[in-house]
């Protein structure tokens, strides 16, 4: 599944990032491709976190130049930044669920934040649901579903607003070996679809999967 299109949608330039006096991400310069499947992988506290969230402004760059579909992230305001945010579809280790909202609700929050109608947001959720499984939990709960489970609302999340580009933060970190599989066919039909898509990971059985290009972070900085 090696990435055929020359086309860059992220391009990185000698970025930096630090915390206090603490270097996290060091000198990367990288470009992503559009519609490539990349993984980032590395030991713990090797920068894989810290690099996707300067991706999506979920932190600023400390030095260097990050540019997406050609607009640099270093210019944009702040009212300008959850327009940048659209472009992503973000799955977090973690799930990020609304536990006080039901599967659907959780991932029509997405569109609704991007002021589709109510008869499209009902169609797109029903759509995605079916896509990863779930079409007959709407109505549950997160906390009512196992991990797996989860992790697929997560998904159907972050793929309902038909993103350019999806990142996976140790995506199947806290899965089986059955449900990890399942995130990586999900992601392989997102990719399918034109989807750029960026996994972290620890998990080599994923990488080795995929045959796609690794970036290696170590001590915050990228080995390919």
């Amino acid at each position: 599944m090696e990435n055929q299109n020359n086309e860059v949608i992220i391009q990185l330039f000698h970025v930096h990032k630090r915390y206090g006096g603490k270097n996290a991400i060091i000198d990367v310069t990288v470009n992503f491709f559009k519609n490539e499947f990349v993984f980032i992988t590395g030991p713990s506290g090797a920068g894989k976190s810290t690099l996707m969230k300067l991706l999506y402004l979920g932190e600023p760059a400390s030095e260097g130049q990050i540019i997406i579909e050609g607009v640099n992230l270093s210019r944009l305001s702040n009212s300008q930044i959850p327009f940048l945010r659209r472009k992503f579809g973000i799955i977090f280790q973690d799930f990020r669920l609304i536990n006080t909202k039901n599967v659907y609700e959780n991932v029509s929050l997405v569109l609704e934040s991007m002021g589709m109608n109510r008869k499209y947001i009902q169609k797109k959720v029903k759509i995605v649901l079916r896509m990863v499984g779930m079409e007959d939990r709407g109505n549950n709960y997160p906390l009512s579903l196992s991990g797996g489970e989860q992790q697929r609302i997560a998904i159907a999340r972050a793929m309902v607003g038909d993103p350019k580009i999806i990142l996976a933060d140790e995506p199947t970190a806290s899965l089986d070996s059955e449900s990890a599989d399942a995130v990586l066919e999900l992601l392989k039909t997102a990719h399918s679809k034109g989807t750029t898509i960026i996994v972290s990971t620890h998990d080599k059985e994923l990488i080795r999967k995929m045959g796609t290009r690794v970036l290696h972070l170590k001590e915050g900085q990228v080995q390919e």
